[in-house]
């Protein structure tokens, strides 16, 4: 049985937080609309939005508000959340493809996978912050993927530690900071450096670089597993438990915005201008594949058990401080009850 739709009295919230990253989501889709605004309006529930890079900052991210933030974004903080006991639960995972390549200079004779062996590879430090911490694992996990497809390890490439930094996800210019391995392949001190998303691909060409090894074109998800694929939706517990109802209203107006997105691509990729600080043809250059009709959040099993791959990456490089029970994480319940909204609005 379906559980009922109710909030647990004397629990009454007045504001939800949305955590916003710079990728395509179809959560971000329907606060663009105003579909959130307009779904908890009579209310009085506010709809605010906060940086990625904020929410583990408690000056400025209360227990409170984290209490009431639903949260779309990257794994590899989420992973490493949960290893460290934060009392959260996935309720949603969503899988787009967005443009993962290994970068390297036209002159580089890099063109598939096998040519990585013995070359130089930028990978960010491990620096403290969580965008620091997330960007390593990005482009570690990218590198091993790559290399993998070769039957080649981290082991066969040599590792150029370059100087992390602490991105500012609001921000078009300082967001570059996070793909700086680009400027050690342009002057020569790296070979090749991983990046993902249209503002990495932009800022590559912009720099004389260009496509050594293309992820995306290959059959296998596997070999494309990372930070944002899949994409989890992330809540806390308490917020299920005491405001069931306002989760499910969030992710039923997430999948009418899929639906909203599969057949307005122009104008998605306007919203997706403003989300990824991106123009019109660095959009369409790195997500492609249909990318607007696979926004649905979903917990099917094939996208559970590619998040177990993560965290089994993770875990493996010492990114996590203890192992994350992936089942035990994920709660279906809401998911399941918004999928039955939406069906019930197609009937009708």
């Amino acid at each position: 049985m379906l559980p009922s739709l109710h909030a647990v009295p004397g629990n009454r919230l007045d504001q939800i937080w949305m955590v916003r990253a710079p990728v395509p989501s179809a959560s971000s889709v329907a606060w663009s609309l105003g579909w959130l605004d307009e779904e908890y309006a009579a209310e009085g529930i506010k709809v605010g939005w906060v940086r990625e890079e904020t929410i583990r900052d408690p000056i400025t991210h209360s227990e409170q508000r984290q209490r009431a933030t639903l949260r779309e974004g990257g794994n590899i903080s989420a992973l490493i959340d949960r290893s460290r006991g934060q009392p959260t639960r996935v309720i949603g995972l969503t899988w787009i493809d967005e443009r993962q390549s290994i970068i390297v200079r036209p002159d580089s004779g890099i063109r598939e996978p096998g040519d990585l062996r013995k070359r130089r590879i930028a990978i960010p430090g491990a620096e403290q912050s969580s965008s620091s911490l997330t960007v390593r694992g990005m482009s570690l996990h990218g590198v091993e993927n790559a290399l993998s497809l070769a039957g080649l390890t981290l082991d066969d490439v040599e590792i150029i530690e370059i100087p992390g930094a602490r991105i500012d996800y609001s921000d078009p210019l300082t967001i570059n900071r996070m793909w700086a391995g680009l400027d050690w392949v342009a002057d020569g001190r790296a070979d090749a450096v991983y990046i993902k998303g249209a503002a990495g691909a932009e800022a590559a060409e912009a720099l004389g670089l260009v496509v050594g090894v293309d992820l995306d074109v290959y059959p296998s998800r596997l070999s494309r597993v990372n930070n944002g694929t899949p994409r989890p939706i992330i809540v806390h517990e308490s917020l299920i438990e005491q405001h069931f109802d306002l989760v499910v209203r969030f992710l039923y107006r997430t999948l009418l915005a899929a639906d909203w997105a599969a057949n307005h691509l122009p104008d998605l990729i306007e919203i997706l201008q403003r989300e990824t600080f991106s123009g019109p043809e660095g959009i369409r250059a790195a997500y492609r594949n249909d990318f607007h009709r696979t926004l649905h959040p979903s917990l099917a099993a094939e996208r559970i058990d590619m998040l177990r791959l993560q965290e089994q990456f993770l875990h493996r490089h010492g990114f996590l401080d203890d192992r994350v029970d992936i089942d035990g994480w994920i709660d279906p319940r809401p998911l399941a009850v918004a999928n039955a909204m939406r069906e019930k609005l197609r009937a009708a």
